[in-house]
């Protein structure tokens, strides 16, 4: 079986000429292609996916809320992930050996960490965003409003950025685990790694987040529900399409799809973070090929929520039909109605 995945039996390494290079796992030209087909694959769907949501509430001025902001913003991070990070993902992946430098290994990974930060705190705001449109619609127009969605951004980008570079491209990250990180290390490798004081803040910042999502969502899911059985009864005496019911279903029904990008999002990126406190505390007893199969199970997070959007939102497959057939280009489509009566 081996011998039908490898080129040949012949060691290779990443750098011939240089010692202390990493093995290099020659495979077949056939197990390549395909790898380099699949990676690119997830890598267009990333970019092509966020650069429609971005358009989509930047045109279109119906979408101009809170809640969208926060959403533009998401998919500007996970674009960001796309079109910086996953190219050179893909060619460490596919060929095994990191060929871009000490330096630029530092980088990668800091942008790596700064977007997987900013998808957790962006999604954690639109967390909080539809718990109050939910369970206190009447003030959430005087409390969420779009300077405070904006505030909620700036602090995500700038804790993100600050906290990732200030961490990792410093080297804080692996401090007292030298002789550790020296004696698995080699010329070619590429994998960020944390000493037990560091993978325990950056999992608190993953799993704080993360139960406290849980926590929103269920609230939100029971006031929904609750809300969902008064709206009937009234509807019983009532004429069913006054204006606050279709409010009020459309934020239900907001709050139930951001609701799946947030689960989708925790499934992709649960296994990373008890991957990273596994190999912590036990010297990091993970596989390369197995860890960088839960890398990429990570990033395809960031291809999904537009796919979430297209099948939830009808207002999000009307807009991509404007753009895709490039109406807007010849018409003034800026103020048409996306939302059904």
């Amino acid at each position: 079986m081996t011998s039908a995945l490898l080129q040949n039996e012949e060691t290779q390494y990443c750098f011939e000429n240089i010692n202390g290079s990493c093995y290099k796992t020659s495979w077949s030209s056939g197990i390549r292609v395909t790898l380099y087909v699949v990676l690119s694959f997830l890598t267009v769907l990333t970019l092509g996916g966020n650069l429609m949501v971005i358009i989509t509430i930047a045109y279109f001025k119906q979408l101009h809320s809170p809640t969208n902001i926060l959403l533009a913003s998401l998919a500007c991070a996970d674009f960001c992930l796309g079109l910086t990070v996953l190219p050179f993902s893909s060619i460490r992946s596919v060929e095994t050996c990191w060929y871009f430098g000490e330096t630029f290994c530092r980088f990668h990974s800091c942008l790596d960490a700064s977007f997987c930060y900013s998808s957790i705190f962006h999604l954690f705001f639109i967390s909080v965003d539809r718990y109050v449109a939910v369970t206190d619609p009447l003030i959430y127009p005087l409390k969420f409003t779009v300077t405070v969605s904006v505030m909620c951004i700036a602090v995500t980008w700038t804790f993100s950025l600050v906290y990732s570079f200030s961490v990792v491209f410093t080297g804080a990250n692996d401090k007292g685990i030298q002789e550790l990180i020296n004696a698995l290390s080699c010329v070619g490798s590429c994998q960020l790694v944390f000493n037990k004081t560091w993978v325990v803040v950056t999992s608190l910042l993953y799993f704080i987040p993360f139960f406290t999502m849980i926590a929103l969502y269920s609230k939100i899911f029971a006031v929904a529900k609750r809300q969902a059985r008064m709206i009937e009864r009234s509807n019983n005496t009532q004429s069913p399409d006054n204006y606050s019911d279709r409010v009020s279903r459309r934020e239900r029904k907001a709050a139930k799809t951001l609701g799946i990008a947030v689960i989708a999002f925790l499934v992709c990126w649960s296994p990373f973070f008890i991957t990273v406190i596994i190999d912590a505390f036990l010297n990091f007893i993970t596989s390369p090929l197995l860890f960088d199969i839960v890398v990429w199970f990570t990033y395809s997070s960031s291809a999904i929520n537009p796919l979430i959007y297209s099948v939830f939102y009808p207002w999000f497959r009307k807009a991509m039909k404007v753009i895709l057939s490039c109406k807007m280009l010849r018409l003034d489509c800026s103020t048409m109605n996306l939302f059904p009566e």
